[in-house]
């Protein structure tokens, strides 16, 4: 096979920890002899512009609403246009579509791999998609042992389709980041920053993480930087306002530099109502940041209360309060437990890991495929 062509399919390419996971695969699978190419449901957004401008090319099926059925001819115009050895999709909606747009192609099933990155909890309807669906592709990936376990019991899909491929996140990149400056930050030595990174929904829980914020009673002593955007911004400016009127949280927008952030950080808070395998969480120990977590899908995954952080309950501001003054109280076990957590993401979620299972997945598919032609 002279050339190994692979088209990913995704919902959208706003800022997002699915989008930025692409966007890395892309330029690696292009680095070990790919073709790549990609193609967003939605007009391609800022991580569209970063994938053209590494040279991956980027397609668009311009969508206008979830009941925007022309998605499917599209897709399948696209599809048989560019004729992929191996179509990998990501996210409820681009799955859905590259399964009956593939199908419509008359291509094999065995050469599509559709990918889940989060526990859902929020639309059922979901995983019942994907319980009549799941056999139009080779095999459906988590990236996680929750999300793997919730899509046999929750969407029925049989062990035998499931493929467990964990996150991971690049350490060559954290250790050459260097922390950014608190003068940069304008806050002065002796604060505590509190960090969280990710995108502004509902189910990341910032309306707990703010109060607990402010029930913190050396408020003074602590700040809270919050990094990302997202639909659900101005209510947490609203919250922000009506319970944190000192400035003790600071909201920074979306940034590229999160390893320098973190290494700047004092303990990294993640209250999340779900998750699949947090990219934000992993990086933040791999940069050894403290982190304190909540006891849900994902994040259990990688922490192990009094082991590798602390965790709470979900929705309990008052538990995350204790919890963050806690870390403060007790620096050494919080310092141990940092340590834990730097090994275990190093040794167990690094991205070049993540990324040689990817590959022999998609070989075993273009081995499939030249085995079916003969």
């Amino acid at each position: 096979m002279d050339e190994r062509r692979i088209l990913y399919v995704i919902t959208d390419l706003e800022v997002g920890g699915v989008p930025l996971h692409l966007l890395r695969l892309a330029q690696s699978v292009r680095d070990d002899g790919w073709k790549p190419t990609v193609v967003s449901l939605k007009p391609a957004g800022p991580v569209g512009e970063r994938l053209q401008n590494c040279g991956i090319q980027v397609h668009s099926c311009e969508v206008t609403s979830s009941w925007d059925f022309r998605v499917f001819v599209r897709l399948a115009k696209i599809i048989r246009s560019l004729g992929p050895h191996v179509i990998h999709s990501f996210l409820f909606h681009a799955n859905q579509a590259c399964r009956l747009a593939n199908m419509l192609c008359g291509r094999a099933r065995s050469n599509l791999v559709c990918e889940i990155q989060t526990v859902e909890i929020e639309r059922k309807w979901h995983l019942w998609f994907d319980r009549i669906t799941y056999r139009l592709c080779r095999c459906t990936v988590g990236n996680s042992r929750s999300v793997v376990d919730h899509l046999h019991l929750r969407a029925g899909i049989p062990t035998s389709r499931l493929e467990l491929i964990p996150g991971g996140v690049d350490i060559e990149r954290i250790d050459s980041a260097i922390p950014v400056s608190r003068n940069e930050l304008g806050v002065d030595e002796s604060v505590r920053l509190l960090l969280w990174v990710g995108r502004m929904d509902p189910v990341k829980g910032l309306d707990t993480l703010v109060k607990a914020v402010a029930m913190l009673s050396d408020a003074k002593y602590a700040k809270l930087l919050l990094v990302g955007d997202g639909t659900y911004r101005e209510e947490v400016e609203t919250l922000v306002r009506e319970v944190c009127p000192d400035r003790r949280v600071e909201f920074l927008g979306r940034r590229d530099d999160i390893p320098s952030l973190a290494k700047a950080a004092n303990l990294f808070v993640f209250p999340s109502r779900t998750e699949g395998m947090p990219n934000a969480l992993l990086e933040a120990m791999a940069a050894g940041l403290a982190v304190v977590t909540t006891d849900v899908p994902g994040c259990r995954d990688l922490i192990s209360d009094g082991e590798t952080g602390r965790v709470v309950a979900v929705d309990d501001p008052a538990a995350l309060a204790t919890a963050i003054q806690e870390a403060f109280l007790h620096p050494q076990e919080t310092a141990a437990m940092a340590r834990a957590a730097r090994d275990l993401a190093r040794n167990q979620y690094s991205e070049r890991r993540c990324h040689k299972q990817y590959f022999d997945l998609y070989e075993a598919c273009c081995q499939q495929s030249v085995a079916g032609a003969g």
